[in-house]
């Protein structure tokens, strides 16, 4: 067995912050200068230094100074075949897909292609700190075998699957029903609980998925029930008005995964920007999560995602966050939680009664604000808790797996240092509060220059130059 140690300052969660509005820090979980110790790839003790370090003598340490020390980001909803269309001009999304997307996922099928997209995809994930993604590939194997095994080469937990689409897409691009489930099946028994890879079952969304698609979908789910289900919802005004045409005998979007017993633990669907109240409460009864996108949502003109309707206390929707790439223009968690923050400034101001009176809940509008505390929990521990995942991952407990991205405050916008200057008097933070406030600016100033290095249970595989 290997044991080492990492000193420095450290900032993770123990709680839900919206459930402690009011009292956030009550989430949190701070040491100034603390330790914890890995061995195996697995975190053994963490806390103070000089208790920790006290039951661990000889323990070799590696001392990171001047950084705050978090979980590593987890990207709930990313496409590995689009890196390269990232930040593709000028359309909404049926007819982006249709120019820039569908074109380039089809080289997936080439595997000297494939093997080289999944290596930019994966060196530019631990670049901006995230270490843990949920990912759609494509509809031919090659992608995802190739995902599967460069991950298991750099130890990192992907959650992933064969993309299944059959209908309103080139035919060169879609498939039949029966090769996606005998594809799916082949693919689940080589990878799925080997080393940190999971499987999702995963149509790529119910506009493109005919009834029988669907159906090989729900005999994997009954046959795996084990296995994660990965889709999208009600991204698009046009996708969901396409939804209803091509599954009449739904109400809604929703209902169209219900209809075929996907909707449960372990199911995602990215994006829910026009998710009904009733849909959100379903979710919520269910056990199942959406994933808030909020670059793809605003590059791609889709629309402003109800936070403060998906953290309703009464009917609380699990949640985890993602870029979208290449929808999202970025592979940045930091970035998306500085759009994720506008987004919800813009639904506090419809929700606070200036513009409609009618419409006042000042309750729901709140939540849409977007605390550091919020943030930072929502792309790790709870990140982790929407994917089903926070046993293995997303804060500090000895148990998890030795996961985390080392910041620097000041690695941002040249302006960065000194803003930051007004917090701490140019040394790092003292309090929770100022860890806080720091990682605010990390949010809205900075960006993945913040990101100094990334460690992946336990070794480090990201060092910016």
């Amino acid at each position: 067995m290997t044991t080492v140690g990492i000193r420095g300052t450290f900032f993770d969660f123990v709680d839900d912050p919206w459930k402690h509005i009011g009292n956030e820090q009550a989430s949190a979980r701070f040491h100034q200068d603390g330790l914890m110790v890995v061995t195996d790839g697995v975190i053994k003790a963490f806390g103070p230094y000089d208790k920790i370090a006290a039951a661990h003598p000889g323990v070799e340490i590696t001392h990171i100074k001047d950084r705050i020390i978090v979980p590593g980001f987890i990207d709930g909803h990313i496409h590995l075949p689009q890196t390269r269309v990232l930040g593709a001009y000028g359309e909404q999304l049926l007819p982006w897909l249709q120019k820039w997307v569908y074109p380039e996922e089809l080289k997936y099928r080439d595997r000297n292609y494939a093997r080289e997209g999944v290596r930019r995809f994966l060196d530019a994930l631990l670049a901006s700190g995230t270490t843990t993604c949920q990912a759609f590939t494509s509809s031919s194997p090659v992608s995802t075998e190739e995902l599967f095994e460069e991950a298991s080469r750099r130890n990192m937990r992907v959650i992933a699957g064969l993309t299944g689409i059959d209908r309103n897409a080139p035919a060169d691009f879609i498939d039949t029903p029966d090769n996606f489930y005998r594809d799916s099946k082949r693919l689940i028994a080589q990878y799925h609980n080997k080393g940190r890879n999971l499987y999702a079952i995963t149509p790529r969304f119910a506009f493109g998925a005919s009834p029988d698609l669907l159906r090989a979908c729900q005999r994997l789910k009954h046959e795996h029930p084990d296995c994660w289900v990965n889709t999208h919802i009600s991204e698009n005004p046009a996708e969901c008005s396409g939804v209803l045409v091509e599954h009449p005998d739904c109400q809604d979007y929703l209902g169209v995964y219900e209809k075929f017993d996907l909707v449960g633990p372990k199911f995602s669907g990215g994006h829910g920007v026009y998710l009904s109240n009733n849909e959100f409460r379903r979710m919520s009864k269910k056990g199942a999560a959406v994933v808030f996108c909020p670059c793809s949502n605003l590059f791609l003109g889709s629309g402003l995602f109800r936070l403060g309707r998906a953290t309703d206390p009464e009917h609380r929707v699990r949640m985890s966050f993602g870029t979208d790439v290449g929808g999202g223009n970025r592979f940045s968690m930091i970035s998306v939680l500085d759009d994720a923050y506008k987004v919800g400034m813009c639904n506090n101001t419809l929700l606070d009664g200036s513009i409609d009176p009618a419409r006042k809940d000042l309750a729901e509008a709140e939540r849409n604000k977007l605390s550091p505390y919020r943030g930072f929990w929502s792309i790790t521990l709870g990140g982790a808790e929407g994917l089903y995942i926070d046993d293995k991952l997303g804060n500090f407990e000895p148990g998890k797996e030795a996961d985390f991205v080392a910041l620097d405050p000041n690695g941002g916008q040249i302006a960065q240092a000194w803003h930051q200057s007004l917090i701490a008097d140019g040394a790092g933070p003292r309090t929770m509060d100022e860890a806080a406030s720091m990682l605010f600016a990390v949010m809205m100033v900075g960006d993945d220059r913040c990101v100094d290095e990334t460690w992946v249970m336990g070794k480090r595989l990201y060092k910016k130059d």
